[in-house]
């Protein structure tokens, strides 16, 4: 049965390959029946996608994209709970308390705090800006893109208010001392580009945001670059999101 027996191997690879996609996605935390209540209650705002016990493909990435995007907001979880229809039906529990079918995978909720009943992300277009909108639409809670940091952005909204040149300086200081204070590379990476569109800001005006924008686009949509260039232009991209207010 050499046939049947690669086979199975194939399915096994699949299924490991797809848990550890679940697995793998930062800032994505998993719940079942027995941690749900306890560990929703203590944030603000808990958007939970209920899915297949292993989440795959393009609308799991868009939620994946959700939670890097929440990752430096202390009042959101992000969270999915994977439920299974055989074997020993794990999280089915939650699927019947909340009216979820297999049908309608992936469903996502927004459960605020203090309040009983979730509410329904139904928009057509699964997409991590539309899963962020929604989340700031129906909650006062922190959300921006990926690679972008509250408190980097708190100090964006004053400085684009700010026309006085010494106190726009000020502020860039405060960025500087902010910084400091990040622990991850990855948030590091994002204070350093922060701190460098600010003073080039204040060197070339407010246009140079628009400007940089085009231009990364046009180097990624001409050059060939290496991943890591790539990655590092894309970080850029999205940090100049919060210089922009009507994409937030």
């Amino acid at each position: 049965m050499p046939g049947h027996a690669c086979l199975v191997t194939a399915t096994a690879l699949l299924v490991c390959c797809y848990s550890a996609v679940a697995i793998n996605s930062k800032g994505l935390t998993p719940l079942d029946g027995w941690s749900f209540d306890k560990v929703i209650s203590k944030f603000k705002a808990a958007v939970v996608k209920f899915d297949t016990a292993y989440p795959y493909g393009p609308k799991h990435e868009q939620f994946a994209k959700l939670a890097a995007a929440g990752r430096s907001s202390l009042d959101l979880l992000v969270a999915e709970v994977g439920i299974k229809d055989y074997g020993e039906y794990e999280n089915a529990d939650l699927a019947e308390r909340f009216g979820i079918k297999k049908e309608d995978f992936p469903v996502v909720k927004l459960f605020l705090q203090g309040k009983e009943d979730p509410i329904d992300f139904e928009a057509a277009d699964f997409k991590e800006d539309a899963l962020r909108i929604f989340i700031r639409k129906n909650s006062d809670v922190y959300i921006s893109h990926e690679d972008c940091l509250e408190a980097f952005d708190r100090i964006v909204d004053k400085f684009l208010l700010e026309e006085n040149v010494d106190q726009r300086k000020a502020l860039i200081e405060n960025a500087r001392k902010e910084a400091l204070k990040v622990k991850t590379v990855e948030d590091k990476t994002s204070a350093d580009i922060y701190i460098k569109i600010l003073e080039k800001m204040i060197e070339k005006g407010d246009d140079f945001v628009k400007q940089e924008r085009t231009r990364v686009k046009g180097l990624m949509e001409k050059q060939k670059l290496t991943d890591e260039k790539k990655k590092s232009m894309l970080i850029k991209l999205n940090v100049l999101k919060s210089f922009s207010h009507d994409e937030l």
